[in-house]
Order: structure tokens, then sequence, then C-alpha cells
């Protein structure tokens, strides 16, 4: 376990400073493209919870509409939500908005595989069993991405995340990254777009869901 740790740490910092390098112009584009179409930050930055409970904020690319009064969490985006952004839409379905990430890499907050970051309150209700998730750094893509990405509800993701760190070897980690690309070539579980998906999600009545879903869209 001791070497694989230590491996994992060396892949993560060759790829990680190797492919910032190479996107560093790209990056660039993005970035005017972001605050080209929209006020705001071209970076979205929010509290996550890493290993071992260690908090720290994540980068993405702003793809919706900056709002200062939003505050907290909010709900996942749906498909046709009104509060992404043209340029952030085609962020989404690449799944570029979220190579930013690669900065949390380097710094040694997450690493390239892994299961994905949670909110705070997320990390707070975890069961005893559920807490195992928090053995490993989060990643960038994960087993529970590569089986459904956020078309999955919350509690199969979990399910997914704990069978990776019950698996958890340098071939696994080298199967995901391959699988990765293909995921997102297609894009699959780009956005929940069921109001069934969002009561499982957030534990929500049907009608409140449906309030949710309409408060989106306006």
């Amino acid at each position: 376990m001791q070497l694989y740790m230590v491996l994992k740490r060396m892949v993560d910092v060759i790829i990680g400073f190797i492919a910032l390098v190479i996107l560093a112009i790209p990056f660039a584009v993005i970035a005017l493209a972001i605050k080209f179409e929209s006020q705001g930050p071209v970076f979205f930055r929010q509290d996550r919870v890493g290993r071992h409970g260690k908090p720290f904020k994540i980068w993405k690319f702003r793809t919706m509409l900056h709002d200062p009064s939003r505050k907290g969490y909010q709900p996942p985006p749906m498909l046709g939500d009104a509060r992404i952004t043209r340029v952030g839409n085609i962020l989404r379905k690449s799944g570029v908005d979220e190579l930013p990430q690669l900065f949390n890499v380097l710094f040694g907050d997450m690493s390239l595989v892994g299961p994905r970051p949670v909110h705070p309150f997320r990390a707070a209700n975890f069961s005893k069993r559920q807490k195992r998730r928090l053995f490993v750094k989060p990643g960038i893509t994960g087993w529970a991405l590569i089986h459904g990405r956020n078309s999955l509800v919350w509690k199969k993701k979990l399910e997914y995340d704990l069978w990776y760190i019950d698996h958890v070897s340098f071939w696994l980690d080298l199967f995901i990254l391959w699988r990765t690309p293909w995921i997102i070539l297609w894009g699959e579980g780009v956005f929940m777009d069921s109001c069934d998906s969002l009561v499982k999600h957030n534990n929500s009545s049907e009608k409140k869901c449906e309030r949710e879903i309409k408060k989106l869209k306006q």
C-alpha cells in the first residue's frame, strides 16, 4: 500500500505538471471566452473535504451565471438549467470545466483518480462505513464517474466509491484513466435530467423537486 501511494503521488505530480504546461494556452482561451460571455470570475472555487476530512478549495472553470447572493450548497444543474452559460454548457459536456483541478492535484489536495471530492455537509452526514471514503484523496476522475457520472443517485455513488477503496491498485487507476475519455467523449451522465434523480439525490419530496426545477428554469 505504501509503494502504491508513493507511485500514485509521483504519477499525479508528473502528469499534472505536464498537463498544465500543455493546457496553458487552451486555458487562456477558455478564460477569455468565460469573461467575454458573462460577468464574474473565471474560476469557481468552493469548499470540499479531502483525505482524512481535510478541507480545501476546489478549482473549476465557472460554467454558471455569477450570482454573489447565492450562498452554500446549490442543487446540481440539470439539462436546460437557465443558470448555465453557453460556454459553460460546452465546458460541462466536454468535462473541461474540471481540468483546473490539476492545480489541486499539484497542491496535494487531490489525485488524478479517486472518489469525487464532497461538500462538507455530505461528509458530516457520513455513516461509519461511508467515512471510509475519506481514506484516500479525492480525484478528478474515479470509479463512480466511469459508471454513470452525475446520473447516479448519491447512495449509488457512495457504493462505487467504497468498492474502489476496497480494490484500490495502480492498475485499477490506470484502467479508470483509460476509460474516462470515452465517458467524456460520449457525454454520458453530464446532467441530472429527471425529477426522480433530484428526489433521490436530495431526499426531497416530489412536489419540492418540481418547485426546485421550476425555480432553476426561471
